[in-house]
């Protein structure tokens, strides 16, 4: 396989990973509701993102760094939101 596919697919697949938290968010930031949301996922699937991010710097692999610290920051915001609107 080229060098270019390969990019091509991974570039593919970071863009869906980072793009998929969004209708999330902003469904809770509309509502102001994320008793949907599973604390536990979401602590976990944060966890992972913080992993992937770290493998990607001791590994120097700038595109799984990249792509997973922009998927961080979505979960993490849903994650944020859940423990912010836990009350209501």
């Amino acid at each position: 396989m080229s060098s270019l596919a390969a990019n091509l697919v991974g570039s593919a697949a970071a863009l869906c990973s980072i793009t998929s938290f969004a209708p999330q968010m902003i469904k809770i930031w509309k509502t102001r509701d994320a008793s949907a949301v599973s604390l536990k996922t979401y602590s976990l699937t944060v966890t992972c993102f913080v992993l992937w991010t770290a493998y990607g710097v001791m590994t120097s692999a700038w595109p799984i760094t990249a792509a997973n610290a922009c998927a961080l920051l979505m979960a993490g915001g849903v994650l944020a939101m859940k423990w912010k609107f836990r009350d209501r």
